[in-house]
């Protein structure tokens, strides 16, 4: 009989099964809207294909003595209709159970996984491999590949937290300054915490414009204009405390790899109300500087390091798993208390060109604690997902209208909890 193969999780991994609860399950949604009705039995067998590639996304979730680990099953992925809440909880402890799902919803295939498994860059790099089988078997386009399936196994596999560990030690460490509070937003929440959906779709160029004349990226903009639209909702007793945003930054822009497991740092985004004018244009400075400071190669990589400084702090090791889940959600609670919301930017989605007549768009959405704002662009689209265990969404109806008033159009859609038919209407 062959042995079972398990994993160690990657440093950023390490964390997520101790700190996932209510609303913040940990799960993550991306998805692709096709421009046909999705066929569930085509769809059934691309992702039983697709997964020969991924074997680590075949795993289940064991605790050890020290450590959360993953165990390779012989368990194959059920592909159902759209029928559980959004980013619902996915690992549930004790139960043999896959840490992804794959859904669908007439035109739209949903991919859900558990932090765990990868991030948003290695989701993408899975749901394009089940694509490329789905829209292969379809429409019968021979030789597709992508750049997940020219990389190898053992690439894809690899942790890289681990590979650049070395590299990244060597380097000094810095205090980082950052506020003990920060503004959080307030609401009515689900009673059930579960998480509502929000989908804003813009156009590229448009947006392009915008932060162009505004000397900005897109990620930039996009940070200032969540800035703008949190600030828009606080009281003159609020502007007493920092917005505080945590935006994710893909370390494989830094350093080569093709793993297809968690390779992120992040970075806090600070403002003082203080500074507000009124405009845009007094939050983009304060941004790009930012950014520019913390993107620097020698901060990324003391960013990467603090992920390793868990799993090689000699104390930490040696603390049994029962003790270490109560410390780090401990450390996690605290934490979030410095955070007002998330924007994450994935980036722009690219398929082969044979690929591309068949997709209409690609959105991605995370759970979190408070807000979080996810972005990626296919071809001229670029979609805003949001999530949230908040009923009403006073933050983003400023955040959208802020864009219409540059003469952005916004095309919004929402998906409920209850999985009611999404709703369209203009910002």
């Amino acid at each position: 009989m062959a042995q079972s193969k398990w994993y160690q999780l990657d440093n950023a991994a390490k964390i997520v099964p101790s700190t996932a609860g209510g609303a913040d399950t940990r799960v993550f949604r991306i998805t692709c809207e096709l421009k046909e009705d999705v066929d569930p039995d085509t769809l059934q067998s691309a992702v039983s294909v697709a997964a020969r590639d991924f074997p680590h996304f075949g795993s289940i979730l064991k605790k050890g003595l020290f450590w959360y680990y993953l165990d390779q099953s012989n368990l194959d992925a059920e592909v159902t209709p759209d029928n559980k809440p959004a980013l619902d909880t996915i690992y549930r402890e004790g139960r043999r159970d896959l840490l992804y799902r794959v859904s669908y919803y007439r035109n739209r295939i949903n991919l859900e996984m558990f932090h765990v498994l990868t991030d948003g860059t290695g989701a993408f790099e899975f749901l394009k491999a089940i694509l490329t089988e789905y829209l292969g078997v379809k429409y019968q386009i021979e030789e597709l590949a992508t750049e997940t399936s020219r990389a190898s196994g053992g690439d894809r596999q690899g942790d890289a937290f681990g590979k650049y560990y070395q590299k990244a030690k060597e380097k000094p460490e810095e205090a980082k300054v950052a506020p003990k509070r920060a503004y959080h937003l307030r609401g009515e929440k689900d009673e059930n915490l579960q998480n509502h959906l929000l989908e804003g779709t813009v156009s590229v160029p448009k947006f392009l414009k915008a932060a162009r004349e505004r000397g900005c990226t897109v990620a930039e903009l996009s940070t200032a204009l969540f800035i703008k639209a949190i600030l828009e909702e606080m009281s003159v007793r609020d502007r007493r405390l920092p917005i505080v945003l945590s935006v994710p930054v893909n370390l494989r822009n830094y350093f080569p790899s093709d793993t297809a497991r968690n390779f992120f740092g992040v970075i806090n985004v600070a403002y003082d109300p203080a500074n507000y004018d009124g405009t845009v244009e007094s939050i983009i400075g304060v941004v790009k500087e930012s950014f520019v400071r913390q993107l620097r190669q020698d901060q990324v990589e003391l960013t990467m390091n603090s992920y390793a400084a868990l799993e090689h702090n000699i104390a930490v090791k040696v603390v049994p798993l029962t003790i270490k889940n109560l410390v780090i959600s401990a450390i996690n609670a605290h934490m979030q208390k410095g955070i007002t919301g998330t924007i994450s930017n994935v980036g722009k989605i690219s398929v082969p060109a044979e690929m591309e007549p068949h997709i209409h768009k690609f959105s991605c959405f995370m759970a979190a604690p408070e807000v979080q704002v996810c972005l990626c662009s296919y071809k001229d689209l670029l979609v805003f997902g949001v999530a949230s265990a908040f009923v009403e969404h006073p933050v983003m109806r400023n955040f959208f209208r802020d864009m219409v008033d540059m003469g952005i159009d916004v095309e919004l859609e929402s998906n409920d909890f209850d999985n009611e038919p999404a709703k369209k209407e203009e910002a």
